[in-house]
């Protein structure tokens, strides 16, 4: 028994009409006569009561139909969803997020998913510090990666999606808050609030290489492992830190953000994928990251928030 003969038997079963069946078929009356004639031979049992001025089902053929409905109805849907699949526009799609674009980036990203591919079930790992993205990354645990630059890893392929100022994030009564620009060297005796570091945290290892060049090393007094914790610290007067421009889209109050003097004065913002990830929902993925990783909804750096 094979799928053309269930279908030629709903066709049947529906119409009532071998003519009719067979037009909407698009094959000859003929052939679609042996077939059902084959198919009542196989299953054992006849299937319709043909006379020379109508066909009618028997018991067996009516108890068949709905049968033979759900089956054929079961393979088209799955055959859709096959295809959907194959072109990408439907499946899962796990994002892991550095902590500053977690608050930009983010939320137009995953909104615009929704827009362009309703199938695509998108969930969002945030606040994720780059090696953890990348372990999970090559874990499968993700499916793209936003994070920081330097990844020297060759499983991993990047791709830079734009650079992202730095800035001071300062107390908002602080006595560098009212500087239009804060050199590194005038941080050389102020507390520090950093990312996690001992190598987990870009961010960490970046300011230790600012204040390195400047003569001095930072003094770090806290560390956490959330931008949103290192942002609400700020402002409670605890120290300063250096953030990427879009962490200003937190908005808490009491901090404002200065642009820092320094030869380094950005960083890039790279979207990563497991090396010879040929996924057609990856790749349409990737076409709506670099079509929305321009812009952010920031508050302005020198906002109080």
């Amino acid at each position: 028994m094979e799928l053309r003969h269930l279908r030629y038997f709903r066709a049947v079963a529906e119409e009532l009409h071998f003519g009719r069946a067979a037009h909407r078929l698009h094959i000859a009356q003929p052939p679609l006569s042996q077939q059902i004639r084959q198919l009542e031979r196989e299953i054992g049992a006849d299937l319709f009561v043909r006379t020379t001025r109508s066909v009618e089902l028997t018991p067996a053929g009516r108890a068949f139909l709905p049968r033979v409905v759900g089956i054929l109805d079961e393979v088209d849907r799955a055959a859709a969803q096959t295809r959907r699949i194959g072109d990408g526009v439907e499946g899962q799609l796990v994002i892991g997020c550095v902590g500053s674009a977690t608050y930009s980036l983010l939320p137009r990203l995953v909104r615009v998913l929704g827009e362009v591919l309703p199938g695509v079930d998108v969930s969002v790992r945030g606040e994720m510090l780059a090696p953890a993205q990348l372990s999970a990354l090559k874990a499968g645990e993700i499916d793209l990666a936003l994070l920081r630059p330097p990844v020297a890893d060759p499983d991993i392929t990047t791709e830079t999606l734009r650079r992202d100022r730095l800035l001071i994030a300062l107390p908002a009564d602080h006595v560098l808050a009212g500087r239009d620009v804060v050199p590194v060297g005038e941080l050389r005796d102020v507390d520090f609030i950093s990312h996690a570091g001992r190598g987990r945290s870009r961010m960490s290892a970046l300011i230790t290489e600012m204040c390195l060049a400047e003569g001095f090393s930072p003094r770090i007094r806290h560390e956490v492992e959330e931008t949103s914790t290192l942002v609400t610290m700020v402002a409670a007067g605890l120290g300063v830190a250096v953030v990427p421009e879009p962490t200003a889209a937190l908005g808490v109050r009491g901090v404002v953000y200065r642009p820092v003097s320094t030869r380094r004065a950005a960083i890039d913002l790279l979207v990563a994928v497991r090396n010879g990830d040929t996924s057609p929902l990856i790749a349409n993925a990737l076409a709506i990251v670099r079509a929305n990783a321009g812009g952010t909804d920031l508050a302005t750096a020198n906002s109080t928030g």
